[in-house]
């Protein structure tokens, strides 16, 4: 608990929305000072503001959603020299117990960090991490849609009349959309036919365009991947959708993790004990990234099949009678451990460039 506040001291709760914010103070001694909904803008981050200095110094907020709805009202704060910490949502257990609502919450909040619970630093989003995020983004979505569209054209193509079939259909996607594109309408008088023939060409040049952007994409994380973190591209098996997920995971305030097992956590690559009685054993870890783990997968993949260190590695692990899969978790916590100091090397250079 926050015993080193003084009277004069309080701390301030924020239950994050898109249209409102909730906010709740809470004093020295945790006892609730008011609740208040502002609306979620300038206007509004200085209505909380005035509001909560009137009971006191500010001097530390807990706010759900640094990341989505509360991202600007935290650097709003931290602006106003406040330390801000994210906090997670109340578990269920306790929700059963105490109820929901958006006073709740930023009661629970304020709470959080009053009691020491919510310790996390939020993400910064003004450097190469956050353009790097923007862009996978986007590249995801571009992504799932190029795949969509191959995917309905080969559908329109399983039902289609027979010689149009045998014409269009190729196994490789760039094929099959070139013989769309290259394909004369024939004159009928078959309304579907000429839907069809119409459609496939629609589709076809959606997935061209589509691929244009992926490309596009594709090219630009390459190129600030390669010339702002040059080390870590450097490692093997990581390739610029892999670096750029790394980086997007750990921030461009990486300092606000105090070791790499702070990264191994975020990854979702870290063994969690579950030991009882004379039963001594870890399980899997099914929190953290999934898409920051899915990118060390990747890395660890590349090294079991090409690096001589790592191949080595996995035939001892098999010997001693690991499977693949746990050799392959083993291997993502090491690869963590590795990559967590380039990490931190590459953006502090960052720092000192900008």
């Amino acid at each position: 608990m926050k015993e080193d506040l003084n009277k004069n001291e309080c701390i301030l709760g924020v239950d994050t929305h898109l249209d409102i914010h909730v906010g709740a103070i809470i004093n020295n001694t945790g006892k609730v000072a008011g609740t208040k909904t502002v609306s979620s803008n300038n206007s509004g981050f200085n209505e909380l503001f005035d509001w909560a200095s009137s009971f006191g110094t500010v001097m530390e907020a807990g706010i759900e959603g640094t990341g989505t709805y509360g991202a600007s009202l935290c650097d709003y704060l931290q602006d106003k020299n406040i330390h801000v910490f994210e906090v997670n949502r109340p578990d269920r257990s306790k929700r059963r117990l105490e109820g929901k609502s958006d006073p709740i919450d930023a009661i629970s909040a304020a709470r959080s960090v009053w009691s020491g619970t919510a310790t996390a630093i939020p993400k910064s989003h003004n450097g190469i991490c956050e353009a790097l995020r923007i862009i996978s983004i986007a590249r995801k979505s571009a992504v799932k849609s190029k795949t969509q569209t191959i995917n309905q054209l080969r559908a329109l193509l399983v039902s289609a009349p027979q010689k149009i079939r045998e014409k269009l259909w190729q196994v490789k996607p760039h094929e099959c959309v070139s013989a769309c594109l290259k394909y004369r309408n024939v004159v009928t008088n078959s309304t579907v036919l000429s839907t069809l023939l119409s459609i496939l060409k629609s589709l076809a040049k959606r997935w061209l365009l589509l691929k244009q952007e992926v490309d596009l994409l594709d090219k630009e994380m390459d190129k600030l991947t390669k010339e702002h973190t040059p080390r870590l591209r450097s490692r093997l098996g990581v390739g610029p959708q892999t670096a750029a997920t790394l980086l997007s995971v750990a921030g461009d305030n990486p300092e606000r993790l105090k070791s790499e097992a702070s990264l191994a956590a975020l990854c979702g690559v870290n063994p969690l004990p579950a030991s009882s009685g004379k039963t001594i054993r870890h399980r899997l870890n099914r929190g953290g990234n999934r898409t920051a783990n899915n990118a060390i997968w990747t890395v660890a993949m590349v090294r079991m099949r090409s690096e001589p260190r790592t191949k080595s590695y996995v035939e001892r692990r098999t010997a001693e009678g690991l499977s693949q899969k746990e050799i392959c978790r083993c291997l993502k916590r090491y690869i963590v451990r590795e990559l967590y100091p380039v990490i931190l090397d590459d953006l502090s250079k960052i720092k000192l460039i900008t």
